[in-house]
């Protein structure tokens, strides 16, 4: 199992590895200019500037080393822009949870709000950027407010579709031993729809991830969006490219950390026990 996890990685890493490799050649033959597209040493070399904190140690004025080493301009806008997403998400999947299964689960509610919500949910967030403004100002409210609204809705309508597509054999069992309406819903329903439940929370923060780079863009002081907006204004490409670096491997750990999550908590439907 081991080794076949390795092997999977090392596959992982063959394509960016090949990317890099024909990207640093062609930037050393001269064949990009680099102040469109620096060289990934270039770029490596601003993440590293990014990253490390921005005075030497001083034991006297910095305290601790720990936090000093984490006092990097990088450290801080990817902790700023975790905070957003990881808030904004429990709003929006924290609101979205309860109405998802009511809807799912009643017929007169759903009949009641799907037009509501089906009107609504094709608008993408970032639309609502001008009324963010106007309505909570600058500052991490605007931001959050998006952040809520691109998780939202992912995590509604799983949570819909994974209360109303259970097998209606299971519900006529239930009913037949005498199951009450609330032990249908808890002991029947709502475990039938946790892969459903799951996969939209795996959609919804990744949604939160992508809506939270636009709204630091617009409307909030720090943050990995925000510096991009700062460096794209200056024209150092080298430290764009570096903060887009930053955000795919913030996202692709979230998203193995959700994988991970989703296998641990389904092990049942998998049928395993361990």
């Amino acid at each position: 199992m081991a080794k076949h996890k390795t092997g999977g990685v090392l596959q992982g890493l063959l394509v960016p590895l090949i990317v890099i490799a024909i990207w640093e050649g062609a930037s050393r033959a001269g064949w990009i200019n680099p102040q469109i597209l620096p060289s990934p040493w270039a770029v490596l070399h601003k993440w590293y500037e990014y990253a490390t904190p921005m005075k030497p140690y001083d034991a006297a004025a910095d305290g601790s080393w720990l936090a000093w080493a984490f006092s990097g301009e990088l450290v801080m806008d990817a902790i700023g822009s975790l905070y957003r997403v990881v808030a904004g998400f429990l709003i929006g999947a924290g609101l979205a949870l309860p109405l998802g299964l009511l809807m799912g689960s009643s017929q007169r509610i759903y009949g009641l709000m799907n037009l509501t919500v089906q009107v609504i949910r094709p608008i993408p967030p970032i639309a609502y950027i001008p009324l963010a403004i106007l309505w909570f100002g600058l500052g991490n409210p605007p931001a959050l407010f998006l952040i809520s609204l691109g998780a939202f809705f992912p995590v509604l309508m799983n949570t819909i579709a994974g209360v109303r597509q259970v097998d209606s054999i299971y519900l006529r069992a239930a009913r037949n031993l005498g199951a009450s309406q609330s032990t249908l819903f808890m002991r029947v329903m709502l475990p039938a729809a946790v892969p459903y439940i799951l996969s939209g929370v795996r959609i919804g923060i990744g949604t939160a991830f992508i809506v939270v780079i636009v709204a630091e863009m617009i409307a909030v002081s720090n943050g990995l969006g925000f510096r991009i907006m700062e460096a794209r204004e200056y024209f150092w490409s080298d430290k764009i490219i570096a903060g887009m670096i930053t955000i795919g491997l913030l996202g692709l750990a979230i998203d193995l950390g959700m994988s991970r999550l989703n296998n641990y908590m389904l092990r049942w439907h998998r049928g395993l026990e361990n």
